[in-house]
């Protein structure tokens, strides 16, 4: 006879062996491993909160702890492999398969362990990818959270750090998995019940903030020349002349050049109304002169920074926020804005090839991808026009049918053509083939594909690859603005030139820019200072910003 709830039995019998280490859901934090030990099986598909900046780093510290002959085989579904903790569970033989989305600081290590055969890879996913297969194939047995705080019912209050939490949650409780919580203190009543507490099985008081990174804050001090001058090539060169007002920026310098030109360049082109009004983005630091400058209306988030939280609190015009004033961001609807909502995403990367590739995954580091292949992707689902998206469908197809005939979404990558180090962008080949060649894997980890990317703008200008119509007018508009890069100096220069004829190749001079006045002083803000003034002291930079 066919049983129908044989895991939410062993859900039961999980919670039962639990109580021994609880008061009711509150697990004392010097017993964790034990609980640990008694609650998790060996094989289990296990999340531990990882985020961009969000880390349930007692959780981690404590299964890093368990008797590997006890807990091994764990298979590590997360988004973020952020802690060393996070590894240390390969290391100790914990853990044997690992599917993540990005990892960051542990980049290099992560290449090492892979390279080494201590970790088996299941994929690099997108955060949406990662986040779908939860509800399909690699739903977790347990979940490993975090949040500010909870009550003795264990509601929890996640505050503007939200990000993975609902999801992992909802994909975890609602298919008998279960869920720990390990939360800054316990509170007679939470301010906002972001998670339910019957959704949460057992809670721990770390009685000390979870660790959060400050991913997002770029120094303006550090803001190049070479960068501005891509700033004010990507201003009157793509967002005015497509009117791009609802977008996605990466995490560069680069981009944070643009949003600190917003309100000195680009109101001098009289562009403010008409570009950059709507973001699916954290909450920059470098926007705070153009949101004081009344350039942007609404923004939504896929988590917080580091010192952001008062002056978000007080622009509830602009943000998403609870009757509190915290932050409610939630990367899954983040995502989601930002692949089918935006019209335009912007980013960096570290390597180019001739077609257009793009990934940031080398021989030496392994940092995965994030949200950027959803992000910088055109989505074939859409169906909702706007005049950016059919303008850049129309430059891609110029013979269908107005009514038949697709939008396409601006991807564009920025960058200088020589990075740190003087290393290339633009290569041959990318080291993502060679990674896979090492590793055996089916699929190289490309982060952006080249039939997604629409512009690539260096110091040397724009190409417009929406407008090439073979192969060869696409590799040479690459190669035309590959600079003094092995790639650039192999151009075709006659048939760049005829490119730059047909504005597929625009360098600064064709968009009336003089490089030379690409200088510091249109900076709306040169120092993490200024944005603390900007703000009228609501920006509370972190200690190490700090140089005044």
């Amino acid at each position: 006879m066919t049983k129908w709830n044989e895991q939410r039995a062993a859900r039961a019998d999980r919670i039962s062996a639990g109580q021994a280490y609880a008061d009711g859901k509150m697990v004392p934090a010097g017993r964790l491993t034990e609980f640990f030990e008694t609650v998790i099986r060996s094989g289990d598909r296990v999340c531990i909160e990882g985020d961009n900046q969000k880390q349930a780093d007692l959780l981690a510290k404590a299964l890093a702890n368990v008797a590997p002959e006890r807990i091994h085989d764990l298979h590590m579904v997360q988004s973020g492999v952020v802690l060393p903790e996070h590894l240390d569970l390969f290391d100790k033989g914990i853990a044997r398969r690992l599917d993540f989305s990005y990892s960051g600081p542990q980049s290099a290590r992560i290449a090492r362990m892979l390279f080494g055969g201590q970790i088996e890879l299941g994929a690099v996913h997108t955060y949406l990818e990662l986040f779908a297969r939860y509800f399909i194939d690699l739903t977790p047995n347990v979940a490993l959270i975090a949040a500010v705080s909870a009550d003795r019912e264990g509601n929890l209050y996640t505050g503007p750090n939200t990000e993975d939490t609902p999801t992992v949650v909802e994909a975890t409780s609602f298919k008998d998995g279960l869920v720990i919580a390990q939360v800054g203190e316990i509170v007679d009543r939470v301010p906002r019940v972001d998670i339910p507490g019957d959704l949460v099985h057992f809670v721990v008081d770390a009685k000390a903030p979870f660790y959060v990174e400050p991913l997002f804050t770029r120094d303006p001090a550090a803001v190049t020349e070479t960068q501005i001058l891509t700033a004010m090539l990507a201003i009157k060169g793509l967002y005015a002349p497509y009117g791009v007002k609802r977008l996605n920026h990466g995490i560069g310098f680069s981009t944070a050049a643009i949003e600190l030109l917003l309100p000195t360049y680009g109101e001098a082109l009289g562009l403010r109304g008409k570009i950059c009004s709507h973001f699916a983005l954290n909450p920059h630091p470098t926007l705070i002169p153009a949101i004081e400058a009344g350039w942007v209306e609404q923004i939504h988030c896929f988590g917080s920074e580091v010192g952001m939280e008062d002056y978000v609190a007080a622009r509830s015009d602009v943000f998403f926020t609870g009757p509190d004033g915290s932050l409610r961001s939630n990367r899954a609807f983040c995502q989601t804005a930002g692949l089918y909502a935006c019209d335009m995403f912007i980013g960096s990367t570290l390597q180019i090839d001739l077609a257009g590739h793009s990934s940031t995954v080398t021989t030496s580091r392994i940092a995965g991808f994030g949200g950027a292949p959803n992000m910088g992707s055109d989505p074939h689902g859409r169906r909702h026009p706007s005049a950016p998206w059919l303008q850049a469908g129309a430059e891609a197809d110029s013979t269908s049918p107005a009514p038949l005939r697709r939008g396409r979404k601006l991807v564009v990558q920025i960058g200088e053509t020589f990075g740190d180090k003087n290393v290339p962008l633009f290569v041959e080949q990318l080291d993502a083939l060679a990674l896979a060649q090492k590793l055996g894997l089916d699929l190289a980890p490309v982060m952006v594909y080249g039939d997604d990317v629409t512009h690539i703008v260096t110091e040397e200008g724009i190409a417009n690859l929406l407008l090439c119509r073979t192969v060869d007018e696409r590799e040479q508009a690459i190669r035309g603005v590959a600079g003094y890069t092995d790639i650039g100096r192999q151009r075709d220069r006659k048939m760049v030139e005829r490119l730059r004829e047909r504005r597929i190749i625009q360098r600064p001079e064709d968009l009336g820019i003089n490089p030379l006045d690409a200088d510091r002083s249109l900076l709306a803000a040169r120092s993490i200072k200024d944005l603390m003034l900007a703000s009228g002291g609501l920006y509370k930079p972190p200690s190490r910003f700090r140089n005044w």
